[in-house]
């Protein structure tokens, strides 16, 4: 049971707290109040706060409305008045822009350009809307005659300011091929840059509003004009140098500067003045002697002019080649782009034309020279085709896109060069062949007949032109093979045909030393003829060609000069069988000879000095112009005649067959070793 005090304790406890909730719960009354007050206002402000609101959306709405409509009546004033101002302004467009019109576009072409687009605008304009009013062709005929003078401004540009390419710049352009350096040197400007500009704009505007072609047309006659003529003044530019110095030049660049011109000698083709040069040095060696006639003209006796041409054509079709390169270029910026290849083929017709008509020229002049036999003129074919087919994937290259017509030329042009220079090929193996054997033009002396010297300056042409005129050879086969012949197919058809004029040449040789009376001389003929042919071969590295089919050429020219060589020696048997051993009686010493012996031995002194004197007098006129081989048989001779002779004098010189022992012992063994010391030598 709890005491009584802790009861009492327990109870205060107990009302105190329920005095603090008391409290508690009575504050939480008065705020709940507080807030429903707070509220009970709240509510009150809103709802005036939204009466406002609404009593001013009903004023404004109406404002905003007519506000709106007012906004919109300005904007369709202002836009009706502006396309009023726009209308009115195509009728005034013929007074602002005529005068413009009349004056032209010279000087000041976007300001003009600029009229014709608001003429052009107004056109459109009349025609959309007032197809039947004046004004329409008013503009029209304004528009018409700005056109005119758009034309007129593009033909007179390109006229006044289309120059010719000069010699001096084609020939630096030309020489960039073989210096990359000086390739980069030589820009063409054919137009100012200025002018270019104009034109372009010119071109472009009238393409795509005048809708004229005409301009192209006047444009590809302008330009072609210029390229042929830049080509001939490039030819002419030869004739003028050679004629006044007699070496065509081209001033080249040196230092990179293109305006410090200096005169640097033209890269001249392959042509008859290696052979000629060769032969000279043949002739200071003792090869080349008076040379007998033939119906071949002389090779040495080509005009000077004939090389001027040759090499003016060459440089004249790589000048088309690099001209008609720098010509589209230009034609690309003024040309629209489906009717560049078209313009651009009406442009270079003329100069191309013109250089196939100078090549077909040269082909005529070859046929009319074979036909005269003049060699010598054929062989200009040979650098112009060996140029042409190096120079064709260029051509087809600029070419590209032209018409078939076009690109045809040029592989004619080579075709008939090949079918010609063939021709020349076979023809003058004939005539090596045929060369008729009149004495009258053989030489007296034995030397290099002209047919021998002729034929081998032709063949070593053949040597700076191996791959054209094995070319040409192949051309001519009716194998399937030669249609796809390679250069060891060519080389092999060339070395050949080098062989068969060699073989011909030297059956027309033998045939020809028939004619001279004393087999000696003809012997001598046959040596000179073979000994320089041999001589020339190697000196001019043909017989390697030859060796390509014939391995043993050398070896059988040599065996033939050996032969001649011992045919010529048998002339002096006649000399030394009169004092041979086997021809002479036996004297026995102490014993006194017969009147039989010393008769004997008088005839022998007498067949041998009236032999010597008869062969020395004979044969020092005769002619063996290789010093070496001269020597040779000199000393070969002098020999056998000094051993003979000696031992003929040593036998009988001290024998009394005779009481004038001077009469018949004329000569002593010096005498006759320097007597034929002085043999083939005329100034002796």
């Amino acid at each position: 049971m709890i005491p009584p005090q802790e009861a009492s304790a327990r109870r205060r406890e107990i009302e105190d707290k329920l005095k603090q909730e008391e409290e508690t719960l009575s504050f939480i009354r008065d705020s709940l109040e507080k807030s429903d007050q707070l509220t009970k206002n709240m509510v009150s402000i809103l709802s005036s706060f939204e009466s406002r609101l609404m009593k001013l959306e009903n004023s404004i709405i109406p404002v905003h409305k007519q506000t709106e409509n007012l906004q919109r009546l300005q904007e369709n004033v202002e836009k009706t008045l502006s396309c009023l101002d726009h209308v009115i302004s195509y009728y005034h467009v013929a007074s602002d822009t005529e005068k413009i019109i009349r004056e032209g576009p010279t000087g000041r072409l976007e300001e003009y350009l600029g009229s014709m687009a608001k003429i052009q605008k107004a056109v459109e304009y009349f025609q959309d809307n007032s197809p039947d009013s004046p004004e329409l062709n008013k503009v029209k005929l304004l528009f018409e005659r700005g056109k005119e003078s758009l034309e007129s401004e593009f033909r007179s540009l390109m006229t006044r300011h289309s120059k010719v390419v000069s010699p001096v710049l084609i020939l630096d352009l030309i020489s960039g091929e073989d210096d990359p350096e000086l390739q980069e040197e030589v820009p063409l400007e054919h137009l100012p840059e200025s002018v270019l500009h104009d034109v372009v704009r010119i071109s472009r505007w009238l393409v795509e509003y005048g809708r004229n072609q005409d301009f192209m047309n006047v444009y590809y006659q302008i330009r072609s004009s210029q390229l042929d003529r830049s080509i001939k003044g490039l030819k002419e530019h030869f004739r003028k140098s050679s004629s006044s110095s007699g070496v065509p030049y081209s001033p080249a660049i040196p230092n990179k500067r293109k305006d410090t011109p200096t005169k640097k000698p033209v890269k001249r083709p392959g042509t008859i003045r290696k052979a000629q040069n060769l032969l000279k040095q043949y002739s200071q060696h003792g090869l080349d002697g008076k040379k007998g006639g033939s119906n071949l003209i002389p090779l040495e006796g080509r005009d000077d002019m004939l090389d001027v041409e040759t090499d003016a054509y060459i440089h004249c079709v790589s000048a088309f080649v690099k001209l008609a390169q720098s010509e589209y270029q230009l034609l690309m910026d003024v040309i629209p782009e489906h009717h560049q290849k078209k313009t651009f083929d009406s442009l270079i017709q003329d100069a191309l034309d013109g250089l196939m008509l100078e090549g077909e020229n040269i082909v005529v002049a070859a046929r009319k020279a074979i036909i005269r036999h003049d060699f010598s003129a054929v062989l200009t074919v040979f650098p112009i085709l060996r140029h042409l087919k190096q120079t064709k994937p260029e051509f087809d290259q600029v070419l590209q896109g032209t018409a078939a017509s076009t690109k045809n030329k040029l592989p004619s042009l080579i075709t008939s060069m090949e079918t010609v220079g063939a021709k020349a090929l076979e023809d003058f193996a004939d005539n090596i062949k045929n060369d008729p054997d009149k004495e009258y033009n053989m030489p007296k002396d034995g030397t290099v007949h002209e047919l021998t010297s002729n034929a081998i300056l032709f063949l070593q042409q053949l040597l700076d032109f191996q791959e054209t005129a094995g070319a040409m050879l192949a051309s001519q086969e009716t194998s399937s093979s030669a249609t796809s012949y390679s250069s060891e197919f060519s080389k092999r058809l060339l070395s050949t045909y080098i062989c068969k004029v060699l073989g011909n040449l030297q059956l027309n040789l033998l045939s020809k030393s028939k004619v001279y009376e004393d087999p000696a001389l003809s012997a001598v003929f046959l040596h000179n003829n073979y000994n320089y042919t041999l001589k020339a071969l190697e000196k001019s590295e043909l017989i390697q060609l030859v060796a390509v089919t014939q391995k043993t050429a050398e070896r059988s020219y040599r065996e033939h000069i050996e032969q001649q060589i011992q045919t010529y020696q048998r002339s002096w048997l006649k000399v030394t069988d009169y004092i041979a051993e086997k021809n002479l009686p036996v004297v026995q010493p102490g014993v006194k000879l017969r009147d039989k012996e010393r008769q004997m031995i008088k005839e022998r002194f007498k067949g041998f000095n009236d032999g010597l004197e008869e062969l020395c007098k004979i044969q020092k006129a005769w002619a063996i112009p290789d010093t070496e081989q001269r020597d040779k048989i000199r000393q070969a001779q002098k020999s056998i005649v000094k051993e003979t002779y000696g031992a003929f004098l040593n036998r009988y010189g001290s024998v009394p067959f005779t009481k004038n022992p001077e009469k018949y012992i004329k000569y002593r063994v010096e005498q006759v070793g320097d007597m034929i010391d002085r043999l083939f030598d005329t100034s002796a």
